[in-house]
């Protein structure tokens, strides 16, 4: 999947990321931390910074360590909490300059961060299928009664048949939903 959009819940006025497949036909909406939404921001805006921030930091201690990040994976949405892990992946070289057994290590975070990670990097951003259809019938208008804060990782009501924010999401070009701005 690739980053769609990242915009602002009417409702509760939180950074919502949208993650969309290549063809358009699948939508992930991830509410996430303002925090997290400026580093995505900074990111899509191709913003260069005069330091590293966190996620040009951890890019930085991965790439030191003789390590790559291999993609990142939103594995799972419980009790209101998304998951993800980042996998990365390193070849070890013997004493002989050759290349080694690849050594491969999964880190569990959160979704923006694994995201925000991904784009510097340029790895892929892959979503288990069980997160794609827990998280079909979204409510939005929910979220609004349900008038509690909501932080990276919480996931949004799902409640009854929530098919047309579905349908919305899909069918909204970049123009109609508006872009996160910093």
């Amino acid at each position: 999947m690739k980053v769609s959009q990242l915009t602002v819940d009417p409702f509760t006025n939180m950074p919502i990321l949208i993650l969309k497949d290549e063809t358009g036909a699948e939508t992930l909406p991830i509410w996430i931390g303002l925090i997290e939404a400026g580093a995505i921001a900074s990111e899509l805006e191709q913003i260069a910074l005069d330091r590293p921030m966190t996620h040009d930091l951890m890019k930085n201690l991965v790439g030191h360590c003789g390590m790559k990040v291999e993609r990142i994976e939103i594995t799972d949405v419980r009790e209101s909490t998304f998951y993800a892990t980042i996998h990365l992946c390193s070849r070890h070289k013997s004493k002989a300059k050759k290349p080694g057994p690849k050594k491969t290590v999964a880190v569990d975070s959160r979704p923006s961060d694994a995201i925000a990670l991904a784009m510097r990097t340029r790895a892929r951003i892959c979503v288990a299928r069980k997160v794609i259809d827990r998280t079909r019938h979204i409510d939005l208008a929910a979220r609004e009664s349900a008038a509690r804060p909501h932080h990276d990782g919480d996931e949004p009501e799902v409640l009854g048949d929530g098919a047309h924010l579905q349908d919305l999401l899909e069918t909204l070009t970049d123009d109609e939903f508006g872009k996160w701005k910093m």
